[in-house]
């Protein structure tokens, strides 16, 4: 088994063994990429990167964006 599949095995166990924490720290990623794109941009595609976090928060599970 290759270092890539160790990484996802342990990452599908941490999933199903807590969720609610996966979850949490996936839509604070979500939305500090989200932060770190219109910083850069000058809140040039914010509504377009607004856009991408809702459908990544609607992928990965329904999260408070607080936007």
């Amino acid at each position: 088994m290759g270092m890539f599949d160790e990484l996802k095995d342990k990452a599908e166990k941490a999933v199903e063994e807590h969720p609610e924490q996966v979850e949490k720290f996936s839509d604070q990623a979500i939305e500090r990429v989200g932060d770190l794109v219109d910083d850069k941009t000058g809140d040039k595609y914010a509504g377009h990167v607004d856009k991408a976090q809702d459908l990544l928060q609607e992928k990965t599970g329904e999260g408070d964006t607080n936007r």
